[in-house]
Formats: structure tokens, C-alpha cells, sequence
């Protein structure tokens, strides 16, 4: 026997059970035949997920997407194995013959996976369990992008293409778990964004700007779509007349926020504990030790309410948590899903996530940052006589057992005699994740997060992230350019 949590539990059950003409008592049925003495862990995760999405290129509505997705995934763990069967339909037929799939992974034995009683509290409310799609009308929803687009065009003259998105996503799961625990959850995300390329005789620069979260498409409010218009137009109009980055050793300065997603790519993915497990991270057997500036705080934190990273529960079921990774400078732990934690014998941190029903769980990021220091970003600033400010990363490519990184700096200015001069274009920066860490000799008191557009990849598997950081100076990174310092 199950027992459900209210809400949005049930609202789970009904669209993905019993809409579908399953019971609790099917479930319990599926876990019986999954009986295998070597079987550690097993669960079923059923899924629905809407999506729907707008794109405008030149004021001309260029394509529209609407979908619905539905399936179950059936997956047992045995030792360090993992064996996953799913299908794109949700019926006892599907649900049983994805079974008989897995259950190869244990040897066959009489004894039974007996489904018990767990008691759970509901989870949390984080955000609404409302349908964003249903939030406007398709009429209001491209008059929206619309609005975007004319909003980033009266910005400047120079505006020669303007590219304008907005996408909506309903996702219901559920989750059943051999240990009884039946729980679902509601999940909204919507995101806008807008594209613009800015030209001036024969010089074309690009700039982008976009939000969103967990929440109706509601958010997006005129005075939203003008600050977007405004970063977007704003970046690719200042880099028209950027001056070429020089190239050498400097100190850096990261703006507030974004920035962030260095440290994610770079120091994050090697904090998640499948990497330490098969001791293929800079970290592993650190724990205790200095891995960082005294100054420098991590933390993983997916319980904060709206935030596209953020998740009631994740996606083996156990409610989500706020990590402390890094203390003080002080390696603290890992990003835990229940594999991992069991083969490590360290504690859950509700960290298991996957793309879909068709993907096995992975210790993921949620919300990863860096905490507050002390200092005002302009006490960061006028400590530099000569360096680098950059507040915008584009795209980068990162090694995760070396920590080795290359990110491209999409805005960036010089500092000169501890003031902010001129921007410069194709800047790169080179490192290190581990080394950087320890080279961080500044943190400001201005910790932000993102606008809510971070998507990380893992093993084929994409799912929505949370980046931010205060402003930092790190010392000692090689910046790549085409001028001479």
C-alpha cells in the first residue's frame, strides 16, 4: 500500500495513473515482479510534460511548437550497475513489460520487494502548480514577443536583427520508489529571451539578454521586457566600439550574477559525487582540506522558491537541500543521489536529477553559488591598477578531471588605475577551476543569481540550472587577446 501526499501528489496520480487506468496497486504489482536478490534500489518515474514555445525573427512569426510528451522510466540499481527501461506510453502493458526488462540486472530469486507504508510530509511549495501555458492567450503570448522585439528596436538605430523567443513548460512527475514512498510534483518553467545584432558600416556585434523561472508567464511584465530590450541592445552597441583585448597575466574581475557559470562549469561538475566516486575529480579525497580561499563559500541550494534550478523534490523523490560544498575554503562534501550516497556512505543532499522518464538520475547541480563577502564592488575595482572587468561569458569549454577551462567574455572592460575604462571584444580567459579557486583574493557583498536561463549538460542529459556569485577579483588568470598589453 502507498501513501500519497496531498496536492500535488494527487494531481499527479490522476493524470498519470489513473487517467491512465493504473492504480497504487499496479505499482505495487510492477515492484513485486521486480524481485531480485542483488536489486538494490528500484523506482518508477512517470512524466508528463507540455511544452510550448514562440520564436520571431524580423517582426515575422517564424515558428510555433506545441507538444506533449508522456512515458514512465523503470529503473534498478544493483551494486554500481544501473539498468533502465522505459516507454512513451503510460498502461499496465508498458509499465509491466518495461519490468521484465530491467529485472535482468538481479539474479532471479523467490523473495519479494514487499512495498511498505512510509510516512512523508508534503513537499514543499516552491512555486505554482499552475499551468504557464494557460497563463495567456497565444494572442497575448506573440503580442508579448512582439512588444520584445519593438522594445529592443526603438533602443537604437543600430539595431539591424532582432530574434525574439518565449517558451512555456508544464511538467508533471511521480515518483515510486520501492521503499513505499509515492510523491509527485508540479514543475512550471517559462523563459524569454531576445537576440539583437547591431551593425555600423561593417562592423557586427551580437547581444543578449533573457529571464525566467518557475512561475506564469505573468512575470513578464513591460518593465522586464524593457530591461531585457536594454542589456541585449546596450552589449552589442558598446562592442561596435570595443577596443581588441589585450593578451597576458592579469587580475580579473567578475561582475555579480552570471559570471557565475564559470565557476559552475569549471569547479561545479567536479563537486558532484559520481566524479569523486570514480576519482575522476580535482577534489577527490579532499574533504577537510583547503581547496579554496579562505573568503570562499559554495553552496548547492535547490529549495529557493521560483528559481529555474530549483525543485521541490528531485528526481529519485527526496526533498532538496542547501549544500554547503565549500566553507571558508574548506572542502565540506559532494552532490549526493541515492547510488552515490549508499556507495560512498555519505549523506543524501536530494541532488539525483534526469532529463526525462528516458534518462537514469545523475548527481546534477541545482542553484550553485558563491556567497557574500564583505567588500563593495567599487572597493574590488580600485584595487586594480591594470586588469580585466568582465560581467557576460559566452560559450566555454572545460575539462572536468584537469579543472582546465577556456571561456570566451562576451562584455568586458579594461581597468586602469582602479577605474573602469575601455571595453574590449574577444577576450578569452584560461585556467584552471581548482587553481582559480585559491586565487580569489577579493569578494563583494552584491551576491546575485542569474536571470534564470542556465541549461547544464551532463551525459547527454539537459536540465534547467542556477548560477550566481558577488563581484570577485581573482588574481593571476592568463587572458587571451589579439592586442599587446
Amino acid at each position: 500500500m502507498f501513501v500519497m501526499n496531498e496536492s500535488n501528489t494527487q494531481i499527479a496520480c490522476q493524470q498519470l495513473l489513473y487517467d491512465n487506468d493504473l492504480s497504487e496497486s499496479d505499482l505495487a504489482e510492477a515492484f513485486s515482479l521486480l524481485s531480485g536478490k542483488n536489486i538494490d534500489l528500484c523506482d518508477l518515474y512517470f512524466q508528463k510534460t507540455i511544452s510550448e514555445s514562440y520564436v520571431i525573427e524580423e517582426g515575422i512569426l517564424k515558428s510555433g511548437h506545441f507538444s506533449n510528451d508522456l512515458g514512465v522510466g523503470v529503473r534498478a540499481v544493483s551494486g554500481e550497475k544501473t539498468a533502465l527501461a522505459y516507454s512513451d506510453e503510460i498502461s499496465k502493458k508498458s509499465l509491466l513489460e518495461s519490468v521484465r526488462t530491467v529485472r535482468a540486472i538481479g539474479s532471479s530469486s523467490s523473495k519479494l520487494i514487499r512495498v511498505k507504508i512510509n510516512e512523508q510530509k508534503a513537499p514543499r511549495a516552491l512555486y505554482t502548480n499552475f499551468n504557464p501555458i494557460e497563463s495567456k492567450s497565444t494572442f497575448e503570448k506573440i503580442a508579448l514577443v512582439k512588444k520584445l522585439e519593438s522594445y529592443a528596436r526603438a533602443r537604437s538605430p543600430l539595431v539591424d536583427q532582432a530574434f525574439v523567443y518565449i517558451s512555456s513548460v508544464y511538467d508533471t512527475v511521480l515518483i515510486a520508489r520501492s521503499d513505499g514512498l509515492l510523491v509527485g510534483d508540479i514543475r512550471p518553467l517559462v523563459r524569454m529571451g531576445v537576440t539583437v545584432i547591431t551593425q555600423k558600416n561593417e562592423v557586427k556585434e551580437q547581444g543578449y539578454s533573457g529571464g525566467g523561472g518557475r512561475f506564469t508567464l505573468d512575470y513578464f511584465t513591460d518593465e522586464i521586457l524593457q530591461r531585457y530590450a536594454q542589456e541585449a541592445v546596450d552589449s552589442a552597441v558598446r562592442n561596435l566600439e570595443a577596443k581588441s583585448s589585450p593578451a597576458g597575466v592579469f587580475p580579473v574581475v567578475l561582475g555579480a550574477g552570471w559570471p557565475g557559470v564559470l565557476f559552475h562549469e569549471a569547479v561545479g561538475h567536479g563537486l558532484e559525487a559520481d566524479f569523486h566516486r570514480k576519482k575522476t575529480s580535482v577534489f577527490t579525497g579532499k574533504i577537510g582540506q583547503k581547496v579554496a580561499s579562505e573568503q570562499v563559500t559554495v553552496v548547492d541550494d535547490g529549495t529557493i522558491p521560483n528559481r529555474r534550478g530549483s525543485l521541490a523534490v528531485d528526481d529519485e523523490g527526496n526533498p532538496t537541500s542547501r549544500t554547503i560544498l565549500i566553507e571558508n575554503g574548506i572542502l565540506k562534501g559532494f552532490m549526493q543521489d541515492e547510488l552515490n550516497s549508499r556507495l560512498l556512505k555519505m549523506p543524501l543532499t536530494g541532488n539525483g536529477r534526469r532529463e526525462s522518464f528516458a534518462h537514469i538520475p545523475l548527481p546534477r547541480m541545482t542553484n550553485t553559488f558563491l556567497l557574500n563577502g564583505n567588500l563593495h564592488p567599487e572597493e574590488i575595482i580600485s584595487s586594480v591598477d591594470y586588469g580585466i572587468y568582465a560581467t557576460n561569458f559566452g560559450g566555454g569549454q572545460v575539462d572536468i578531471t584537469s579543472g582546465n577551462f577556456v571561456f570566451s567574455m562576451n562584455e568586458a572592460w579594461l581597468i586602469e588605475n582602479g577605474k573602469i575604462t575601455t571595453p574590449i571584444k574577444g577576450a578569452t580567459l584560461n585556467g584552471n577551476g581548482a587553481d582559480a579557486l585559491l586565487k580569489i583574493r577579493l569578494v563583494g557583498n552584491d551576491m546575485s543569481l542569474d536571470s534564470g536561463v542556465g541549461v547544464c549538460g551532463k551525459e547527454g542529459q539537459q536540465v534547467p540550472t542556477g548560477v550566481g556569485m558577488p563581484t570577485i577579483r581573482i588574481d593571476g588568470l592568463t587572458v587571451g587577446g589579439t592586442a599587446t598589453a
